[in-house]
């Protein structure tokens, strides 16, 4: 068993955004209001690096002026998004963000994180448990004819018509899903057979890597993406695992740092969402909220900044045919709610505890426009004690694992049980393992309908799930008598579920 620290990782179509009021129109206007005082993000002046985030205009000639400003005001250009208009900057001038709003063209600058840049998480909720050979054999023993050596585990599978599912349609080998996350082992013999090294990148700089093998983790600590891939597309060869869609193809995209903390700084999604939308991927998986900051206020310009530089790439993705999923949080947060205590932020160096407006300060990407979010269920088919949840912020439900939710299987293992690097296998619960479900039911749904379009694929996830309705008791996830959360809605949409759990099998018929 190999224990990390729990992180609570948040886990965010339209024409390609030109503007800051066109790609954040859907905020509330007291969202919009002015910016209040610089953030408290840099206080020692010295010769770090700190990198920082400049939205533009798009047309040729504000692009143009505008990287003339950032040099003048001694930036340097690491990438620039044209398209977009996004522009990522390294700069010591600890007074760089706050020159380039000045300039004219620039419809938002900040810093993309609080920490200088250092030369070279997720939304798992509590370690990872390793499958021991012995617990592997028993579970083969009770895996019936025709399925995988170890799916007498995956409970999940058969919770939404997963395994009936492949014997009617496991996915078109013309569909892909991008894994954004911590590096994906595309030599495990689960993934091989499925994985697309076409589409996969390491975009942890902001720019886009492509050298062979530049998405696979750094060590076997960085292992979150790897059961990510299992659960959308581990292929039914015999060996291990199946996925939900083993018939269609998995890409890995690197975002995370390769130290132990594993953060998913803004530029490096922006670079993600850009890459997968370019090399013609169909869905992403993002089981992550973009750090530093766990919700981004729009009256604060750094967080404001990130909000629209991410969202400018995630609508592009869209605009290109991209679904994108993400994963709602395991705080157990109604993210419909008037507030919330934020004691997380900034998590890359001293965080501070602020009470938000999650109406107003935004989880990204997965409070982004037209990302697909997603809760978490157990085994009885409830909410897990973990995942957040919110009356018209969850779109739909999957399952993710609770350690409280006791399947009949031959481990009796609550968790996720997916692939793991160095070929092994191990269980993981969170909302970062229900969303891969749903990215694999859309992969299904894209097969099934291969013109579809994102927002006709949402509308698909939503039309063909299962929702149990909001329960008849007090819900107390973790049985300790204490009521933990309040579902709001009814039977056909609520706060708990969304349009309810989604349905593999009813994807393909």
């Amino acid at each position: 068993m190999v224990h990390l620290r729990s992180r609570r990782r948040l886990a965010l179509a339209v024409p390609v955004v030109l503007s800051l009021t066109a790609s954040l129109g859907f905020l509330p206007a007291a969202a919009q209001a002015a910016p209040r005082a610089e953030s408290a993000t840099q206080a020692a002046v010295g010769t770090d690096t700190y990198a920082y985030l400049v939205n533009t205009r798009t047309d040729p000639y504000t692009i143009k002026s505008v990287k003339a400003a950032i040099k003048a005001a001694g930036g340097s250009i690491v990438v620039s998004y044209d398209k977009i208009g996004v522009i990522v900057v390294h700069s010591t001038d600890l007074d760089f963000a706050k020159k380039i709003r000045t300039v004219r063209g620039v419809q938002s600058a900040g810093a993309s994180r609080t920490s200088p840049v250092q030369a070279a998480g997720t939304t798992d909720e509590g370690a990872a448990q390793y499958l021991s050979g012995a617990e592997a054999a028993k579970v083969e023993k009770g895996s019936a004819a025709g399925e995988e050596p170890l799916e007498a585990d995956q409970w999940d599978l058969r919770a939404i018509g997963a395994d009936k599912a492949a014997a009617i349609d496991p996915g078109s080998r013309k569909v892909t899903v991008a894994v954004i996350d911590v590096g994906v082992d595309d030599t495990h013999p689960d993934l091989a057979p499925n994985f697309s090294p076409s589409q996969s990148a390491n975009c942890v700089s902001g720019k886009a890597d492509t050298t062979y093998g530049s998405w696979r983790p750094v060590d076997a600590e960085h292992y979150h993406g790897t059961h990510v891939a299992g659960e959308i597309a581990a292929a039914r060869n015999g060996i291990g695992v199946a996925g939900v869609a083993p018939g269609v193809r998995v890409a890995g995209i690197t975002v995370a740092q390769p130290d132990e903390n594993q953060l998913f700084f803004p530029e490096s999604v922006v670079c993600a969402f850009v890459f997968a939308a370019d090399h013609g991927v169909e869905v992403t998986n993002n089981s992550y909220y973009v750090d530093p900051w766990q919700y981004n206020c729009m009256d604060d310009p750094d967080q404001r900044a990130i909000v629209d530089s991410v969202n400018r790439a995630q609508l592009y993705a869209q605009s290109k045919g991209t679904l994108n999923v993400a994963a709602a949080g395991n705080a157990n947060d109604d993210l419909d709610s008037d507030a919330l205590v934020d004691d997380a932020s900034p998590d890359d160096s001293t965080p501070v505890t602020r009470t938000v407006d999650p109406h107003e300060c935004f989880d990204v990407p997965t409070q982004l426009p037209g990302v697909v979010t997603v809760s978490a269920v157990g085994v009885n088919g409830t909410k897990s004690y973990y995942s957040s949840y919110g009356y018209g912020v969850v779109d739909v439900a999957a399952p993710g694992g609770d350690k409280y939710q006791i399947p009949n299987t031959p481990s009796k293992n609550g968790r996720i049980l997916s692939t793991m690097p160095n070929d092994q296998y191990g269980f993981l619960q969170g909302t970062s393992m229900a969303t891969p479900h749903v990215a694999g039911v859309a992969a299904l749904l894209k097969s099934t309908h291969p013109r579809a379009t994102p927002a006709q694929l949402q509308a698909m996830l939503k039309a063909e799930a299962v929702n149990p309705g909001c329960p008849s008791d007090p819900y107390d996830g973790n049985g300790d008598g204490v009521v933990d959360a309040t579902c709001v809605g009814g039977k056909r949409v609520n706060g708990f579920y969304g349009f309810g759990v989604v349905d593999a099998l009813r994807a393909v018929k």
